[in-house]
């Protein structure tokens, strides 16, 4: 079996998210996916198999199903390319359809997703508990309110005034663990906003048996959601992840101009040659 290796949203062809990727002529059964992306080891392993005039795809963190996945899906539109060419590729998800385009670099590839539809509810009780796990307060956050947003995946979006509270984050596995798992999230997504135009972003993922995600395509995709639909910001902006943990990644984020509709988010990748 080939079990692609490609980082999503490498900056300056550097760092970027691993994922695993694989296509098959029909989906494997559910328990030798588990199986394969516990021992990939990686954030998420994607797999996919031809449907209709598009692919059915289902990603598999180490120590559970995800139902949407964005640096994944980059991921596997960089394979897509690679296999079969540039074009706009259906998706077939678990709970959604969506696509994704494979762009030609040069000698590489770029992808573009467009996510599932948005959603947005206010942090209310949870607030105080979800600082706390950061050892955080009210006082540390800055002018955006805390809010959970969706946009294919459930994300609590959390926004800092101090960039330096941001690059020292830190919490507790099991007591972040156990709190997403409550709340039902699949990451907790921590923001410094630089300006309108860049976002800075830590994303604790211990749901999905990772303490960081270094780049987390469906939360840009929430945060895209929640300042469009929000009325807070509705151009393209960039989300700069992964830097604290050493591995530097770019995403590029852009609302479509209706509330509650899909956000289109692109970056590069990059083959991972084992060594």
């Amino acid at each position: 079996m080939d079990i692609q290796k490609i980082a999503s949203f490498p900056h300056n062809g550097q760092g970027g998210n691993p994922e695993g990727v694989v296509i098959t002529d029909t989906l494997l059964d559910a328990d030798v996916m588990q199986k394969i992306a516990a021992d990939v080891r990686y954030s998420e392993t994607t797999f996919a198999a031809p449907q209709g005039d598009g692919f059915k795809v289902r990603y598999y963190a180490p120590s559970m199903v995800v139902v949407f996945c964005g640096h994944a899906t980059i991921a596997l539109g960089g394979a897509l390319g690679q296999a079969y060419g540039a074009a706009t590729y259906p998706l077939y998800l678990s709970q959604s359809d969506i696509t994704v385009e494979a762009i030609q670099d040069g000698e590489n590839w770029n992808a573009q997703f467009t996510s599932p539809p948005t959603s947005q509810s206010s942090i209310a009780d949870e607030l105080d508990e979800l600082l706390a796990l950061f050892g955080w307060t009210q006082d540390d956050l800055g002018d955006l309110a805390p809010t959970f947003s969706n946009a294919g995946a459930s994300q609590a979006l959390l926004f800092l005034k101090d960039h330096k509270l941001l690059q020292s984050m830190s919490y507790d596995f099991d007591q972040g663990l156990a709190l997403m798992d409550r709340l039902k999230l699949v990451t907790i997504n921590c923001l410094y906003r630089k300006s309108d135009g860049v976002f800075h972003s830590r994303n604790a993922f211990a749901s999905g048996g990772v303490v960081e995600d270094p780049a987390t395509g469906a939360a840009a995709a929430a945060l895209g959601g929640y300042l469009r639909d929000s009325d807070i910001f509705t151009e393209q902006f960039e989300v700069i992840q992964g830097a604290d943990m050493g591995a530097p990644s770019r995403l590029t984020v852009a609302p479509l101009p209706i509330k509650g509709t899909g956000i289109l988010v692109s970056g590069a990748t990059r083959i991972i040659v084992d060594t």
